[in-house]
């Protein structure tokens, strides 16, 4: 057999847990776009504004990034399986909770409880499948990119087809399949006998972590990125079916699942097959630059072509391309820039990341509502501006990026922790 035979046989023949703590890693990421095909319908349903609605990201996003920054400390102090099973519990309580709850502040409210939830869940998995793999960190890395990928890509697509039946339907649907991976950790997640105890990390690690110039100059840049990601994330659902509406199309959330999923595809592919060479070749500060700058102008057309159909939806694709490289990007970026452990650095850089995306959607509503359908596209390319020149500022910083002081493997397990 050849080498490349012998990989893919070693890669999936893997212990039962490995498959349980995959899975469960695919539904969790699913939990991040299943909500956009459903905003519109939400809205409707429960006779609440966009700005309401868009606000169940922010209540998910907020909490998600304030309990990053304890999450190494807990997991250190609970061990890994008791925090996947305590992360997951959240999540199967809080989703059907949501998909119970008669007013869009009862939803708010238990979107937040969600994402308590995922973020113990998300950031304690890699370990647990690095634990629990056969043939290596390698291969265990390699599920955990396939469980992050298919999550990303398949939520919005799962959001549509459920949606199309009731609003409440995705919530109920992603309760059901976090209580199967529960049931599947607690009967065969078994980490091996002789593995180290977590080590005891301080509660205020991650916060003493931003005294570091790299770091934070690179968290501030993923602050004002995360608001223009969030803002097509979060906000484009609206523009999508009003374009529709007008051009005399019915465009429901089976419509508007298909076409995020076809961003979370193509974020999944360049993620995972066009980021990591594209480093190599050009080093990161060129990529993160390029990428940056390329989003900014695909705001802006999102900006000035609002009203017409097709060219958003292609521009909305484009995108994910976009993204799913500067998303890998800078988060090997932020794990090269610093000696701090990994782990530290991981929940520090994704707790402040997700608070700025919990910005964004905040925003949009009132300021679509003041402005215009435009006015949100055009604040999100000014953020990514802003980015570009906050990275452009702390150059001496960091001018060290890119040295390979790490191996593939170790930096290809530090990227995934960070898109956690």
């Amino acid at each position: 057999m050849t080498q490349a035979g012998n990989v893919q046989t070693s890669l999936l023949k893997q212990p039962g847990s490995v498959w349980a703590i995959a899975f469960a890693c695919m539904v969790s990421f699913m939990g991040i776009g299943l909500v956009d095909p459903i905003l519109p319908a939400i809205s409707r349903a429960l006779e609440a504004s966009q700005s309401q609605t868009m606000l169940l990201f922010t209540s998910y996003l907020f909490i998600t990034g304030i309990a990053m920054f304890f999450t190494s400390w807990v997991s250190g102090h609970l061990g890994v399986k008791k925090t996947l099973v305590i992360g997951l519990v959240l999540i199967v309580a809080f989703a059907a909770l949501a998909g119970a709850s008669s007013n869009v502040n009862e939803i708010l409210g238990f979107r937040a409880g969600w994402g308590l939830g995922n973020a113990l869940f998300i950031s304690t998995a890699l370990a647990a499948i690095v634990g629990a793999a056969s043939g290596g960190s390698r291969q265990a890395i390699v599920l955990y990119e396939a469980a992050l990928g298919v999550g990303m890509a398949v939520g919005p697509l799962v959001g549509g087809v459920l949606g199309n039946l009731s609003w409440r339907g995705p919530f109920f649907g992603t309760a059901v399949l976090m209580a199967i991976a529960l049931v599947a950790i607690l009967a065969f997640l078994k980490l091996p006998a002789g593995a180290p105890a977590p080590a005891k990390i301080s509660i205020a690690a991650s916060f003493k972590a931003l005294r570091n110039p790299a770091l934070l100059a690179l968290s501030v840049t993923a602050v004002f990125y995360n608001f223009g990601f969030f803002i097509l994330l979060a906000y484009t659902p609206f523009p999508l079916e009003a374009a529709a509406h007008a051009a005399g199309l019915d465009f429901g959330a089976t419509e508007l699942g298909l076409v995020f999923f076809g961003w979370g595809l193509a974020l999944a592919i360049t993620s995972v097959l066009v980021a990591p060479p594209a480093t190599r070749t050009f080093g990161l500060r060129p990529v993160l630059f390029t990428m940056l700058g390329l989003l900014a102008v695909l705001l802006g057309a999102m900006a000035v072509f609002h009203e017409q159909l097709k060219v958003l939806i292609i521009l909305v694709v484009v995108a994910g391309l976009v993204l799913g490289v500067m998303n890998t990007a800078l988060t090997e970026a932020v794990m090269e820039a610093t000696d701090l452990p990994r782990n530290v650095a991981s929940s520090t850089y994704s707790g402040v990341r997700f608070l700025g995306g919990a910005v964004a959607p905040a925003v949009a509503g009132p300021l679509a509502a003041a402005l215009g359908a435009a006015a949100p596209y055009w604040l999100g390319a000014g953020a990514v501006v802003v980015s570009i020149l906050v990275l452009a500022l702390a150059g001496h910083k960091l001018s060290h990026i890119g040295a390979a002081h790490e191996t593939p493997q170790e930096i290809a397990e530090d990227v995934l922790l960070g898109e956690a």
